[in-house]
């Protein structure tokens, strides 16, 4: 027997407790959705409780969480491939539980942001090694349907994130948001010791590629920053315009370094496959749009309506949890037709959902009839695109590849994230909103969401794709 076969799980080799490792992974990954959609219903009451910051500092409790998530996320893919996917996994958890205990107890923004970073840190250790856990954990017959499955759980924590953050803030305050992180992470922790089995995908060594990314970190913060301070006093136009090329030249300098390094933050010869390229471009256009969607959402309840902080958690929960049930069927529909008719019929519905916002609702508050429609549309567009993107991304890899692979995907739309909530501060961060303001939002998420379409025609992940893979490897 070699060492290889010792250490790993073959790739059709499923554990016989999959859906309960299934059930573990996932508390994390709620977890983990459910702080980020709390943190957008509660962006306005963490504003007011420090009176010396701007909205463009506190955009950056976002930003630089997913920055980092972004560029930490490659490399702990392979850390958890070395180093056992159930030891980093658990580890990311105690991480994640320690910093968000340190988010609430924030005495400033500036505290709040380094807080955020390790918090990150925690998250980008445990996701991909969750992923490649309950990959590992079935045949890979079924995996299309754990991964529509897979997508569901964020989206049911998108779902309930902003009515279960805004009640818990009315309640507590913004700093519970980030306290209840700590019994669903010491649950999962405890969950996790006795249930999960170790695996390692065993490297001869392991190096960090910090060029890289610091490369990452560099080129997509000065690109959320020049965005971000477009209506700063402190910064001229040309000063900024200039920190945003320097931003994309930094990112584009990943290339030649990756090439000359012989362990680069990820191999460029993934991008040769055009699923794989494609739903990563995709992903990070489309992490674009439904950033820009999401958190404009409170912009408009909380500024044109004069919801309040419950009733703006409330009323946007029909969206997302329409997206779980979706996401389950087109989990079973790829798995007999493949991702591309879902992302095509997904992205077109998701620009209609767009053209609702920006034609139908006016000043004039009527929730079920001008803003319902457009949010359940919307839900069916995320349910039908994100989980589908997610699974193209790694349909085809190797086993060896699915922590990285998944990690990859992660990290660009992580950056989608960035750009997206960056240009919703930039566009919507101001004392007087009209729905003027709105409009410039919705014709871009329209936008984005036909690019999205268009780049999805390359992505063949049909089950004959699979057949030919697997027949070629006998």
């Amino acid at each position: 027997m070699t060492t290889t076969e010792a250490t790993y799980s073959p790739p059709d080799k499923a554990t016989h407790n999959g859906w309960r490792v299934f059930a573990i992974a996932c508390i994390a990954i709620f977890m983990v959705s459910l702080d980020t959609t709390i943190l957008y219903a509660g962006f306005s009451n963490i504003l007011r409780s420090f009176p010396g910051a701007t909205a463009a500092d506190l955009s950056w409790a976002m930003n630089a969480y997913s920055i980092v998530y972004a560029a930490m996320l490659i490399p702990a893919g392979g850390i958890a491939d070395k180093f056992g996917r159930k030891k980093i996994f658990m580890l990311g958890v105690l991480l994640f539980v320690s910093a968000s205990f340190a988010c609430g107890a924030s005495p400033n923004v500036g505290f709040l942001i380094v807080a955020r970073i390790v918090q990150s840190i925690g998250a980008c250790l445990l996701s991909p090694a969750a992923l490649a856990i309950v990959l590992e954990a079935f045949p890979r017959e079924k995996r299309m349907v754990v991964m529509g499955a897979w997508g569901a759980v964020g989206a049911l924590a998108a779902a309930l994130g902003p009515g279960i953050g805004s009640l818990i803030i009315d309640i507590g305050g913004w700093q519970w948001a980030f306290f209840i992180n700590i019994p669903i992470g010491l649950f999962c922790i405890w969950q996790s010791a006795s249930s999960l089995q170790e695996s390692i995908q065993p490297r001869d060594k392991l190096r960090l590629d910090w060029v890289g990314i610091l490369q990452l970190m560099t080129g997509v913060g000065a690109i959320a920053f020049g965005l971000v301070e477009l209506n700063s006093i402190h910064w001229s136009a040309v000063e900024l315009l200039s920190i945003v090329v320097l931003g994309m030249a930094l990112l584009l300098s990943y290339i030649p370094w990756a090439k000359s390094n012989p362990e680069p933050l990820f191999e460029l010869g993934l991008l040769k496959s055009d699923t794989f390229l494609f739903a990563n471009i995709a992903g990070f256009i489309f992490a674009i749009a439904f950033a820009i969607m999401f958190f404009s959402f409170f912009f408009w309840m909380k500024n044109i309506w004069h919801f309040s902080q419950s009733m703006a958690g409330t009323s946007i929960m029909p969206g997302p949890l329409t997206v779980v049930p979706t996401a389950i069927l087109s989990g079973k529909l790829a798995s007999k037709i493949g991702h591309r008719p879902l992302l095509i019929t997904g992205t077109i519905t998701y620009a209609l959902s767009g053209l609702w916002f920006m034609l139908v609702p006016d000043a004039s508050p009527d929730y079920l009839t001008e803003w319902l429609p457009g949010l359940i549309l919307s839900g069916l567009s995320v349910g039908l695109v994100i989980p589908s993107l997610s699974a193209a991304s790694v349909f085809g890899l190797p086993a060896k590849d699915y922590a990285v692979g998944s990690a990859i995907n992660h990290a660009v739309r992580q950056i989608g994230t960035v750009i997206g909530v960056s240009l919703t501060v930039l566009l919507l961060a101001k004392a007087e909103l009209q729905i003027a303001d709105f409009h410039h939002i919705y014709a871009i998420h329209i936008t984005l969401a036909l690019i999205t379409g268009l780049l999805c025609f390359p992505i063949n992940t049909h089950p004959k794709q699979l057949l030919v893979k697997t027949s070629g490897t006998i």
